[in-house]
């Protein structure tokens, strides 16, 4: 498959565990032009994980937030589309990332976001709540058109949701089939999960909020609304 003109980048914070399988599948998808890596002040093997598994790597000095290094690595691109992925995917496949990519980069949707398997029913339920996933491809101009100050915490994603609402751009979904990421609940306990679980949703509707009462910053044509 030739490679679209695309590039893939990969905000990761201490994630040396499974970012070199997640940059690797990216690679051999054969799609993108380029892969970017931004460490976001890690102080693991992130960066030099994501070297050798062939991505170009971009080191920020300080954690800066996954907005600010989703920022930093759609400043690195000339290309027309970019496609986030986390950096704490397993199971991510070729063919899944193709499948994430290829309704923008072939012209159909400005956006499109893919969702990590969680089975049938909450598919169905994911898609009708807030699209929150960080597996997203786009029109760079999406990006560019989001204000930069509502790229921070849980406002990156609905940030960039919103700017598709607003300008009328096409979005679609995609199911991530087979791959899945480490879930609070076992990264902290069952408890403690809950509680974080809690506390995102509380901010994605803060955000939700936030961003329809600044409207007017999310609506244009082309013109470059963030300082990244």
């Amino acid at each position: 498959m030739c490679a679209f003109e695309a590039s893939a980048v990969v905000p990761a914070y201490n994630e040396e565990a499974t970012v070199g399988d997640v940059v690797r599948t990216i690679v051999s998808s054969g799609v993108f032009r380029e892969v970017i890596v931004v460490s976001d002040g890690s102080d693991d093997g992130t960066a030099d994980v994501a070297t050798a598994a062939g991505a170009r790597v971009v080191e920020l000095e300080d954690n800066q937030g996954k907005g600010a290094a989703m920022a930093r690595g759609v400043e690195m691109t000339d290309f027309s589309v970019v496609c986030f992925f986390d950096a704490d995917l397993i199971g991510l496949s070729t063919a899944t990332v193709r499948a994430v990519v290829s309704p923008v980069a072939e012209g159909r949707m400005a956006m499109n976001v893919g969702l990590v398997d969680r089975g049938d029913v909450a598919y169905v339920i994911a898609k009708r709540l807030p699209l929150v996933s960080g597996q997203r491809a786009m029109l760079k101009e999406v990006f560019e058109l989001t204000p930069y100050e509502h790229l921070t915490g849980y406002g990156v994603e609905v940030a960039l949701n919103y700017t598709c609402s607003v300008n009328d751009f096409s979005v679609g979904v995609v199911r991530m089939r087979d791959v899945f990421v480490k879930t609070k609940l076992r990264k902290v306990g069952l408890l403690k999960g809950l509680a974080q679980y809690a506390h995102m949703w509380f901010w994605v509707g803060v955000w939700m909020m936030r961003v329809k009462l600044c409207r007017g910053h999310f609506v244009g044509a082309t013109e470059v609304k963030w300082n990244g």
